[in-house]
């Protein structure tokens, strides 16, 4: 007769499979909720910061009418009626994508945003090339000279780099390679001949560089990336200096680690564990960071675009800014709001997607 010890280990059972499948879902299904939060909240506040100047057209040409032709330009836009109609009006229109009509020259502002949003779009991804080449390689330098002469030179680049405002840096890259050295066009997209070119093609996309391949001539590709040498050096700089922060400062967190001390003892070389090891794991802050930095690029597009007269969506703001057309810097403020909520949604799902930690 066999006697059941009760004290006997029990049989081990196989452990419940985690899937970080569904953790990953409710996580980009969070984040794409809150994206309608978030553009709402950003809309009111271009709508109420828009509004407490008072009423668009006193604000664009009062003092220019008489009183009763101001008056019935007022009623007829119906910025007479209360602040809460046509705050509920606003909404109803910016969901259907209408971000209403310009004043200073009764143009949509959505044509005007399609018109002008290619270039802003192309000098976005200059500037991120010209951050990702600079930054990430000298965050790289920086950590392997850790502590030493280089490492201390290059932090204070990317400090300068980063405090220097971008009219500034703009101007004076302007004044040294267009004037002095005479080496790179000093305003436009294009010169006139390669502009005039492509406008002649069939359909153009706005997009000068996509454009001038179509032509199929090299010379117009050579002078759409000229144009663009100094606006993508100036707004990109500035974004560099961020990225060599992070990478050096991450990338020597990383260098601490264990694994790191045991592929030392293994003979590895310390140039070759930051160049082939390192540098991965601290290029996930970067991709985190790029939703912010989207937002600084669209803020510092303006001052860009006007220093350069590269026709984008900042120049186009500051022209009617001027204008004092604030129906215009409303449709556009917002639509650059709905812009910046989008990508951070987009970034945030690329970074979950690199790094499980940041769903968990």
């Amino acid at each position: 007769m066999t006697i059941l010890d009760s004290s006997a280990a029990p049989v081990p059972t196989k452990a419940p499979t985690v899937r970080s499948g569904g953790g990953l879902l409710r996580y980009i299904l969070w984040r794409a909720v809150l994206i309608l939060p978030t553009v709402f909240i950003l809309v009111t506040m271009v709508f109420l910061l828009m509004r407490s100047i008072g009423d668009p057209i006193t604000a664009a040409v009062g003092g220019k009418l008489p009183p009763d032709e101001l008056a019935k330009r007022i009623h007829d836009a119906g910025y007479d009626r209360p602040i809460i109609t046509q705050y509920l009006e606003y909404l109803g229109q910016v969901f259907t994508g209408n971000f209403g009509t310009t004043i200073s020259d009764h143009r949509p502002v959505t044509e005007v945003i399609t018109t002008f949003g290619a270039a802003t779009l192309e000098l976005a991804f200059f500037t991120l090339i010209v951050a990702f080449v600079v930054g990430i390689p000298l965050g790289m330098l920086a950590a392997y000279y850790r502590d030493r002469g280089p490492d201390a030179a290059l932090r204070v680049f990317a400090i300068f780099t980063y405090a220097t405002p971008v009219f500034f840096s703009g101007l004076l890259m302007k004044l040294i390679f267009g004037v002095w050295l005479g080496w790179l066009p000093l305003s436009g997209r294009a010169s006139i001949g390669t502009e005039l070119q492509l406008q002649m093609l069939d359909g153009p996309s706005g997009f000068y560089l996509i454009d001038a391949f179509r032509t199929g001539n090299l010379a117009n590709v050579g002078d759409v990336l000229a144009h663009a040498v100094l606006p993508a050096l100036t707004l990109g700089m500035m974004t560099a200096g961020i990225f060599l922060r992070l990478v050096r400062t991450n990338m020597i967190g990383t260098l601490g680690r264990e694994y790191m001390d045991s592929a030392r003892s293994r003979g590895v070389r310390e140039f070759r564990l930051v160049t082939k090891h390192a540098y991965r794991p601290a290029l996930i802050p970067i991709i985190t960071v790029i939703g912010l930095q989207i937002a600084m690029l669209l803020g510092g597009a303006v001052l860009t675009e006007t220093t350069f007269e590269w026709k984008g969506l900042g120049f186009q703001l500051a022209h009617y800014l001027s204008a004092r057309d604030f129906v215009a810097v409303q449709g556009i403020v917002a639509l650059l709001a709905v812009i910046v909520a989008v990508s951070n949604f987009v970034v945030d799902v690329v970074a979950a997607l690199i790094d499980p930690r940041v769903r968990y």
